[in-house]
């Protein structure tokens, strides 16, 4: 059987293709008795010996002639290879396809194919030196094609980040500015033991080191009132002292860390992990604290991802038994840390990532 190309993206198999192919396999859309194909489509079946030619042409010849197929065929390749019917995402092709839908696949679960309208992942292809903006990230599958034609895939979705930790920090508790710390020299037990917040000096000392970020978070609150020799007001002093240490991420790592707080999440340093927090949905205490779940990175709002940077972030976390988080801080949410102020909801995009194995 042979298929000729009626377009650019679609090659067309006559009388009979509906039944050899889309009815008991799940290729391609119905066209009467012929069958429409979405070039991926096409370079499977003639890899498979299926098709004997499209405009003359073998395997070899078609995958070499359609720009950009060679990595979209490995990927589509890998996932009915495991079994799994997969369309090209095309509008008018499925009733599940949304005309914004940037995927390039739609994978039915197993069992299931495109006339049961149940998709079970919709999977962005890449190669890994083709770079992803965090906006195209919006829960689906980013499958990962390596320079050795491997693939990796990882499961995006936004997600909010909450917690149960329920702590209301002690009032006008004296603390100096230290270079890029906060010492608070005699604050109450509950701020560390209960609140989580700092690192004592010594076990047998009172003293509790803050972060910067930290600092302004109970400043900001009335919670610390701070001494910073000849800088002015204590809240105003550690805001300036965090951004000329880091600039504008000062701020961004504000917004993400106020915002936490405020649902009850205890954000604290994931520098050992490679990034800005570690986080624990729940503390009661210090001395029955358990493992943090998550690792959160924190980036601007227009970020655009390095595959094999999103992929080491995520091999690391899951390493650690935890789940990576990106905290995609929008303009307006650095704008009202910058003021002082709390950002609300919609100036962050939490976005998890997760390696998946379909």
């Amino acid at each position: 059987m042979e298929g000729q190309s009626r377009t650019d993206d679609i090659v067309r198999v006559p009388a009979n293709g509906r039944e050899q192919f889309y009815d008991s396999r799940g290729y391609g859309r119905p066209a009467g008795d012929a069958l429409d194909l979405a070039p991926v489509e096409a370079a499977h079946l003639l890899y498979r010996g299926d098709l004997d030619s499209v405009d003359g042409r073998g395997f070899r010849e078609y995958l070499s002639a359609v720009d950009g197929l060679a990595v979209r065929f490995l990927v589509y390749k890998d996932l009915r290879d495991r079994g799994f019917y997969c369309s090209p995402t095309r509008e008018g092709w499925s009733e599940a396809v949304d005309p914004d839908d940037t995927a390039d696949f739609l994978v039915y679960p197993r069992g299931k194919g495109p006339w049961d309208e149940v998709v079970e992942h919709r999977v962005h292809v890449v190669g890994e030196r083709t770079t992803v903006p965090a906006a195209e990230l919006d829960g689906g599958v980013l499958a990962v094609v390596d320079e050795e034609s491997e693939i990796t895939y990882l499961d995006t979705r936004r997600a909010a980040v909450e917690g149960d930790t329920d702590h209301e920090p002690p009032a006008g508790v004296a603390a100096t500015l230290l270079g890029d710390r906060v010492v608070a020299w005699d604050p109450p037990e509950s701020l560390y033991e209960q609140g989580f917040y700092g690192q004592p000096l010594d076990r047998d000392d009172d003293a509790l080191q803050l972060s910067l970020v930290e600092a302004a978070y109970l400043a900001e609150r009335g919670a610390l009132d701070v001494q910073a020799d000849d800088r002015g007001d204590g809240h105003a002093a550690v805001l300036a002292r965090g951004r000329e240490a880091e600039g504008g991420r000062f701020d961004r790592r504000l917004t993400v860390y106020t915002t936490l707080r405020d649902r009850g999440v205890v954000p604290k340093t994931g520098f050992k992990f490679g990034a800005d927090f570690r986080t624990y949905a729940e503390v009661e205490s210090v001395e029955e604290l358990g493992h943090s779940e998550l690792l959160v990175r924190v980036l601007p709002g227009g970020h655009t991802f390095a595959p094999r940077d999103l992929a080491l972030d995520v091999r690391l976390a899951h390493g650690v038994r935890k789940e990576m988080v990106f905290a995609l801080v929008d303009s307006q949410g650095e704008d009202a840390a910058a003021a002082g102020g709390t950002a609300d909801g919609p100036d962050i995009e939490w976005l998890r990532v997760q390696r998946l194995t379909p």
